[in-house]
């Protein structure tokens, strides 16, 4: 079995188009022909036509316009390989407003995980920047991976939102007029926000170390 984008199910043959668009897109930069996969395929262009439709469906691909040969990748919330244990997983780039992170479509690449030891739904990653919250174990460099939440208990380490723009990660304590959100760092203090100032977008629940760019 083989799981695309928001769960949904690829069949193999739905599946062996995906990664060869993907590897077109990554050696020549544009999507090829409807004619040029069918020959690389060895089926009808028809048959390229409805599998793509079907792509679009089950929002892993998005095209411009129904007949366009742009293609973008959506995020992969559940890649699954064979054995049902390698998922692939987001890494939130650009921060557009109104989106809660997870729903993002400007994506800083990807990471690959063992989805046993990352179960939950609609997970997303944050590449950190800065030694504020080294002394919790999460390095300048690190990916943070985050269960999208839109609440968070005193002390948690949680993403957050800053006046609809700027992303962080650090430990959240709530005051009875304000935010605290708190580095672990001695270097760096913490800083109080209004309510309104703070979105909790998730809690984090794990650290990947030293994960190059992709």
């Amino acid at each position: 079995m083989y799981i695309g984008g928001g769960g949904m199910d690829l069949t193999k043959k739905q599946q062996q188009l995906f990664d060869y668009l993907q590897e077109s897109l990554e050696q020549d930069g544009r999507a090829p022909s409807l004619r040029q996969a069918a020959e690389d395929l060895g089926v009808s262009r028809n048959a390229v036509a409805q599998l793509i439709n079907q792509l679009e469906r089950k929002k892993v691909i998005a095209r411009e316009g129904h007949y366009s040969r742009s293609i973008r990748f959506l995020p992969r919330q559940a890649v699954l390989k064979e054995g049902g244990r390698i998922r692939e997983l987001p890494v939130v780039g650009r921060i557009t407003a109104g989106l809660p992170m997870y729903a993002q479509q400007e994506w800083d690449g990807s990471v690959v995980v063992d989805g046993a030891l990352f179960p939950g739904s609609n997970l997303f990653c944050l590449r950190i920047q800065g030694k504020s919250m080294q002394d919790a174990g999460i390095l300048d460099g690190d990916l943070v991976v985050c269960e999208p939440r839109q609440y968070a208990e005193n002390g948690e380490i949680v993403a957050v939102l800053i006046q609809g723009e700027e992303a962080t990660v650090k430990r959240f304590f709530l005051g009875t007029d304000h935010i605290e959100l708190r580095p672990e760092n001695r270097e760096f203090k913490a800083v109080r926000y209004p309510f309104s100032d703070i979105l909790v977008q998730g809690k984090v629940v794990g650290v990947i170390r030293g994960q190059l760019e992709r």
